[in-house]
C-alpha cells in the first residue's frame, strides 16, 4: 500500500499546487509533474484495455460477425444526412484529439459527424498473403497479432498508436520502405461508404481509380470501412549494423549506396549534425548470437535515438540482434525524440527503471490537455515536419533544413516511389528512389519565426517534385499545393463521386491557410 499512499500524497500536493499557481501556468512551465502523475497512469490503463479488447475481439471470432452490421449503420448514417437536406460537409466522428497528428481538426465542431467505430482485425488469410482490417486497427494490435504467428507486414510504421486508416488517408512510411514503397503500396483492396451511401471495393484491377486516388486524399473521397494488406512471413530478429559516418558527402553517399541494395531488409539514419549520423541496415533472421542480443523494447533500456548516438560519441561500429516487434517500435517509447522536451529526465535510468514501464504517454492525451495557449507556443517553437524529397537531392535538402530551421536529430528513411497514379508519384514515368527526412524539435536557427521558415523549406521542396506529409502543419496555399500534388485523377473522382457537397477538399482540410 506504500507507493499507493505515496502516489495520492504526491497527487494531492500537485492540486494544491496548481490551485495556487494555476493549471496555465503548471501545463506550460512544469508540464512534466502533470505528464507524470496523470498521463501516464491514464496511458497505461488505455493499453490494457485496448490490448485485452483487441485480443478478447480476436479470440471469439466476433468482428467479421459484427463488421457488416457496423457498415451498414455507416451506410444509414450517410443516407439520413441527405435526406436531411446535406447541409454541411461530412467527416468521421472520430475527435481530433485522439488522432496521433498534432493538428487540432475545428471542422469537426461545423461538419456532420458520422461515427465509425470500427477497430478490429478481421481477417488472416496466410495462404493469400492478406490481412484484412479495420480502419482504426493500429500499428501495435497488427504486430502483436502477427509476430506471435509468424507475419509482418512488409511496410509497419513505427509508432504503435498509428492507425490503418491514417496510414492510407494520410501516408505511412518504415525503414523497410526502400524495398516496399509507402504504406500505401502494400494494400491491395480498399472498400469504402461513399457520398451517396454505397458500399464499393476498389483495387488495382477493380474500380482502380479510386483504388489510386484514396491515398492521401485524407478522407475527402469517402469513408474508409476496412482494407486488404500484404503479409511477408517474419522472422524473430532483426540482426542491425550500426555505422557513424562523418562528413556531409561520406552521409549520403554512404545513405543513398545502401539504399540502393536489396539485400538490406531495412535502412534507416539518424542525422546528429551536419556532419555526423549514424546509417543503420539490418536483416530479418533467425538466429541470434546471445552476447549480441539486445531487447531494445525493455521499458528500462536507453532510448533507441539515445543508444544509438552512442556509436557516434564512441566511434565504434556495432552489430546487435533485436527481436523483431521491438525493432518495429524502437522509436514508441521516447515518441522518437519528442519525450526529452516533454520529460527532460525520461532517459535517466533511475526513471527508466522505476517508471519506464508507463511510458509513453499518449500523444492524443498529450493534444487533449495541452491548451490554446501551449498549442500556439509550439506551433512558433517546434517543427514536427516529414519531407519526402528525390534522393539525389539528399544533401541539397540537408543543407536546407540546416539554413532554414536547424533541428536536430534528423529523421532519414528511404524509399521507392513507383509511377503510379494518384496524388504522389515521381515526375518521370519510371520509379524513382525518395528520402524521407522528418525534423521533429525545437528550431535553432536564429529569429525562427514558424510560417516563414516552413513556407520556404515547401517552397524548396516544391522545387525538387518533392511533398509534404499532410499531417503536419501545411502553410502553402492552393495554388502551391496542388502544384506539389497531383490533382488530376483526385478532381476527377470529386467529381464523379459527387463529393464536393459532401466532403470538404483536401487542402481546405489540412492547409493553415484555409482553416484561418
Amino acid at each position: 500500500m506504500e507507493p499507493a499512499v505515496s502516489l495520492a500524497v504526491c497527487a494531492l500536493l500537485f492540486l494544491l499546487w496548481v490551485r495556487v499557481k494555476g493549471l496555465e501556468f503548471v501545463l506550460i512551465h512544469q508540464r512534466w509533474v502533470f505528464v507524470c502523475l496523470f498521463l501516464l497512469p491514464l496511458s497505461l490503463i488505455f493499453d490494457i484495455y485496448y490490448s485485452v479488447r483487441a485480443w478478447v475481439v480476436f479470440k471469439l471470432s466476433s468482428a467479421p460477425r459484427l463488421h457488416e452490421q457496423r457498415v451498414r449503420d455507416i451506410q444509414k448514417q450517410v443516407r439520413e444526412w441527405k435526406e436531411q437536406g446535406s447541409k454541411t460537409f461530412m467527416c468521421t466522428g472520430r475527435p481530433g484529439w485522439l488522432t496521433v497528428s498534432l493538428r487540432v481538426g475545428k471542422y469537426k465542431k461545423t461538419h456532420k459527424n458520422i461515427m465509425i467505430n470500427l477497430m478490429d482485425i478481421l481477417e488472416v488469410d496466410t495462404k493469400k498473403q492478406i490481412v484484412r482490417v479495420e480502419p482504426l486497427v493500429s500499428m501495435g494490435q497488427v504486430t502483436a497479432l502477427l509476430t506471435s504467428i509468424g507475419w509482418t507486414l512488409p511496410v509497419l510504421p513505427e509508432l504503435d498508436d498509428l492507425t490503418v486508416g491514417g496510414l492510407i488517408m494520410g501516408t505511412g512510411i518504415e525503414s523497410s520502405s526502400h524495398k516496399y514503397g509507402l504504406f500505401q503500396h502494400i494494400c491491395t483492396a480498399y472498400e469504402l461508404v461513399l457520398a451517396d451511401g454505397s458500399f464499393v471495393r476498389c483495387t488495382p484491377s477493380e474500380n482502380s481509380d479510386l483504388f489510386y486516388a484514396v491515398p492521401w486524399s485524407c478522407g475527402t473521397l469517402g469513408f474508409l470501412v476496412a482494407a486488404e494488406i500484404r503479409i511477408i512471413p517474419a522472422k524473430k530478429y532483426v540482426k542491425l549494423r550500426f555505422e557513424p559516418v562523418r562528413g556531409l558527402e561520406a552521409i549520403c553517399e554512404k545513405f543513398t549506396r545502401e539504399s540502393q541494395q536489396p539485400e538490406n531488409h531495412f535502412v534507416e539514419g539518424l542525422l546528429y549534425s551536419l556532419d555526423e549520423a549514424v546509417i543503420m541496415t539490418g536483416v530479418m533472421t533467425d538466429e541470434a548470437e546471445p552476447s549480441k542480443l539486445n531487447s531494445i523494447g525493455n521499458y528500462y533500456k536507453p532510448w533507441f535515438f539515445k543508444h544509438v548516438e552512442n556509436y557516434l560519441k564512441t566511434n565504434r561500429e556495432g552489430l546487435e540482434y533485436i527481436p523483431l516487434r521491438h525493432y518495429y517500435h524502437r522509436h514508441t517509447r521516447s515518441i522518437f525524440w519528442e519525450l526529452q522536451d516533454i520529460i527532460p529526465f525520461g532517459n535517466n535510468p533511475i526513471f527508466r527503471y522505476l517508471f519506464g514501464w508507463m511510458v509513453p504517454p499518449k500523444i492524443s492525451l498529450l493534444k487533449l490537455t495541452q491548451g490554446e495557449t501551449l498549442r500556439k507556443l509550439y506551433e512558433q517553437h517546434h517543427v514536427v515536419q516529414d519531407m519526402l524529397v528525390p534522393m539525389k537531392c539528399l544533401r541539397q535538402a540537408l543543407l536546407t533544413f540546416h539554413n532554414d530551421i536547424h533541428v536536430y536529430p534528423i529523421w532519414l528513411c528511404p524509399f521507392i516511389l513507383p509511377s503510379q497514379p494518384g496524388l504522389v508519384h515521381p515526375k518521370g514515368d519510371e520509379a524513382e528512389l525518395y528520402v524521407d527526412i522528418g525534423a521533429y524539435g525545437e528550431p535553432r536557427v536564429k529569429h525562427f519565426e514558424a510560417r516563414s521558415c516552413m513556407r520556404q523549406l515547401e517552397k524548396f521542396v516544391r522545387s525538387v517534385h518533392g511533398f509534404q506529409m499532410l499531417y503536419a502543419d501545411c502553410y502553402m496555399n492552393r495554388e502551391e499545393f496542388w502544384e506539389m500534388f497531383d490533382g488530376s485523377l483526385y478532381h476527377k473522382l470529386r467529381k464523379q463521386l459527387g463529393c464536393q457537397d459532401a466532403f470538404p477538399e483536401v487542402y481546405d482540410k489540412i492547409c493553415k491557410a484555409a482553416r484561418h
